[in-house]
């Protein structure tokens, strides 16, 4: 299926640029008129997913966060990724309650508040490559 419209986006992966993305994310989903609710679970999981990237890619080392969006007739497809360190097992990362920084006092819940708020999130990783998160939301 083809999209009908596509964004890209490239940011500094400083806490700062969070908020950015989830703008963005929700701004160029606005066009497919969601919800309020649908409108935020976007945001929601877009900012744990880049939220991971800076705290967990690249331990909040300076280093490039890609955002891509594609738009189709009734859903969106937002892929976000980083070249940090990767995820050494990602069925354990995405288990509940499982951080890889508890030092940080981190919850452990990024994966899980994804997989909630949208209907499919796929995770591919290799150590030393990066990481590349991919959220899937229907829109009724």
């Amino acid at each position: 299926m083809q999209p009908i419209n596509e964004m890209k986006l490239e940011f500094v992966s400083k806490s700062s640029n969070e908020a950015f993305a989830r703008v963005v994310a929700a701004a160029f989903v606005s066009q497919l008129d969601p919800t309020l609710e649908e409108l935020a679970d976007v945001k929601t999981a877009v900012s744990e997913a880049v939220t991971n990237a800076i705290i967990h890619g690249y331990e909040n080392q300076h280093g490039i966060i890609k955002m891509e969006c594609k738009l189709y007739e009734k859903s969106v497809e937002i892929k976000i990724s980083d070249e940090g360190k990767g995820i050494e097992d990602i069925e354990q990362a995405m288990q509940p309650l499982y951080t890889s920084k508890p030092d940080m006092e981190r919850s452990g819940m990024g994966f899980t508040v994804m997989e909630s708020f949208m209907d499919k999130v796929e995770v591919n990783s290799r150590p030393g490559e990066g990481t590349t998160v991919i959220l899937y939301k229907n829109f009724k």
